[in-house]
């Protein structure tokens, strides 16, 4: 299957993969995982971009495209046009006339649910060019179904992860002795709750610090490590919660901190909360903690579901439900995490590593590729 894969959001080639957005480490992977397969030869069109300038370097970018891209269609004879995400698949709609090839995008939550009326009002004419559209949960395909899209014409496939990223990380008494070493504090008869991620008001942070960790056991700390506009709300909520020598605030690491902070943690906490015109399209460092051994706590909210099993890889609890989440912690803080991350290793191992992902990914084109192009499509 020959494969023409088109992303504003894939790192560019001088980015150390420790400095890598979410959306594009998925990129970079799904590529990967691709090129590894050899029944795929996969072309790739890509935003050459050091994130200094994205939205002008986007726009050039697009711009070309629009230009461009029938001629590479027609030089390159791909057998699908893959979409990284809503941005790019807008495309389709100024093409679809011009471009008789299927054309699908992967969506991730908030290239849908992006609360600008403008925007909102142009998401149907991209579902209606489009010939498929893979969703990354099935929260997020629910809510392309909101905004007009084909039921039959959409998937919810997940993201994956590469197990080798974290296959070698050290000893909990390690890495707990070197997170503390690092913290400038004592965490050997602690209980060490670890969030990571993106500081941004659906994360549920400033939630869990003021409303969950002063019902917990003093000796449970938590430690989040991510940068975002919410830490200044994160810091007032620590301070009114009165837990300012049990919280860290770490901003951003390197992925050294991160296998350490993976390793060191008894539970990993993920605390989201609703936000209008905001989601969780699913959640990737869920599959990083786990993969590291770490079992999680989640909020049982849009892409969040489709990554935990409870009592395979953590457990699911009601989002803002303060006395579930208290009760939930307390019960799987103080657990010895060796079986329990043994097998949430072995559950996301076996359903979202990206040799497996990557052939779901190819099953659903080639069932897209044999009912042909939709050609051009009215009202787009």
């Amino acid at each position: 299957m020959r494969i023409l894969y088109i992303s504003h959001s894939h790192p560019n080639a001088k980015t150390p993969l420790e400095n890598m957005g979410g959306m594009q480490r998925v990129s970079h992977q799904l590529v990967g995982a691709l090129d590894a397969r050899s029944d795929v030869r996969l072309d790739r069109r890509i935003l050459d971009s050091t994130w200094n300038d994205i939205v002008l370097d986007t726009a050039r970018f697009m711009t070309g495209l629009f230009t461009k891209l029938p001629v590479i269609v027609q030089e390159s004879k791909p057998d699908v046009i893959l979409f990284s995400s809503m941005v790019t698949a807008s495309l389709a709609v100024g093409l679809r006339s011009r471009i008789d090839v299927p054309m699908v995008t992967i969506n991730h939550g908030q290239d849908v649910t992006l609360p600008n009326p403008l925007y909102q009002w142009f998401v149907p004419k991209i579902f209606r060019a489009l010939d498929g559209v893979i969703s990354v949960s099935q929260a997020t395909r629910e809510a392309c179904i909101e905004r007009g899209m084909d039921p039959g014409k959409g998937v919810a496939l997940p993201n994956g992860f590469e197990p080798e990223a974290h296959a070698d990380g050290p000893s909990q008494e390690e890495a707990r002795r070197n997170l503390a070493q690092r913290l400038g504090v004592d965490l050997s008869r602690r209980h060490l709750l670890l969030s990571v991620g993106r500081l941004v008001k659906r994360k549920g942070h400033a939630w869990f610090v003021e409303h969950v960790l002063p019902h917990l056991d003093a000796e449970t700390v938590y430690v989040v490590v991510g940068e975002g506009p919410e830490r200044p709300v994160i810091e007032e909520a620590v301070v009114r919660a009165g837990v300012s020598d049990r919280v860290w605030l770490m901003g951003r690491q390197g992925d050294s901190v991160l296998r350490t902070a993976y390793a060191a943690a008894d539970l990993f906490v993920m605390p989201n909360i609703p936000v209008p015109g905001d989601m969780e399209g699913f959640g990737v460092v869920l599959l990083e903690a786990n993969a590291a051994g770490l079992p999680a706590v989640a909020a049982d909210l849009e892409g969040i579901r489709d990554v935990i099993e409870n009592g395979q890889n953590g457990w699911k609890v009601p989002a803002a439900d303060v006395d579930t989440w208290v009760e939930t912690v307390r019960n799987h803080v103080a657990q010895d995490r060796k079986n329990t991350g043994i097998r949430a290793r072995s559950h996301v191992l076996e359903h979202f590593a990206w040799s497996h992902v990557a052939g779901r990914y190819v099953a659903y084109l080639r069932s897209v590729t044999s009912k042909g192009s939709a050609g051009s499509v009215g009202g787009a």
